[in-house]
């Protein structure tokens, strides 16, 4: 069963992966999936955790809640909560992106919005991959919906920024810091959003989409 971290309060904790370490590769390498996820994610949680252990006020708040309005938080931890919670839920996401035998396309509901919005799902690729392979430094790339308006767009978030919890989500998102692909990849992103391509869970997409469309 999936966890959904957003829900989480403190203390924290690194959920499992939701398949073996070596599960997605040819494209994406068993070295790299376990340092990611052990050493990155976990690190982020730590430092999360850290940050809130004497701000007993804060206990109750889910992760969402805290990501929610950063400006109503101590000074004293604000940062620490901003980008070690951004980079808790992000991963969070970014894992469950990925699935090791992925269907091809996505399929009804998500699907047809894709069409809508870009035209054709090879239009979208091209402008998501596009995104990815331009973003500047640190950071991430996600096709999110907006609960309102249903409206699906593809953002550039730096550094640990979240979609803004309450009012949109991530369908579908891909880690493109460095330390995502570079023992893989090195220098060569293209290839590595190539190989994201082939492991994209699809199944999982709709399911948050359709959960973001129907429920409000």
């Amino acid at each position: 069963m999936l966890v959904d971290v957003t829900r989480q309060k403190y203390p924290f904790s690194l959920p499992d992966l939701p398949y073996a370490y070596d599960a997605l590769e040819p494209h994406f390498d068993q070295k790299t999936m376990q340092l990611h996820h052990r050493e990155h994610h976990a690190t982020y949680v730590k430092k999360l955790n850290e940050a809130l252990a004497k701000e007993d006020a804060l206990h109750q708040l889910t992760l969402a809640q805290l990501l929610r309005d950063p400006a109503k938080l101590p000074d004293a931890v604000r940062a620490a909560v901003v980008n070690n919670g951004g980079g808790h839920v992000l991963h969070d996401l970014f894992w469950n992106s990925l699935e090791p035998a992925p269907a091809k396309e996505p399929q009804g509901a998500l699907a047809q919005a894709l069409n809508a919005s870009f035209g054709s799902l090879a239009e979208f690729r091209k402008q998501f991959s596009d995104a990815a392979a331009r973003h500047f430094a640190s950071g991430w790339v996600a096709l999110t919906v907006e609960y309102a308006s249903k409206k699906l767009a593809i953002e550039e978030l730096k550094d640990h920024a979240v979609p803004r919890p309450g009012d949109k989500t991530a369908v579908l998102i891909l880690d493109v810091w460095e330390h995502a692909y570079y023992l893989k990849f090195q220098n060569r992103r293209p290839e590595f959003i190539e190989a994201f391509w082939k492991v994209v869970n699809w199944g999982h997409a709709g399911e948050v989409f359709g959960n973001a469309t129907s429920a409000r």
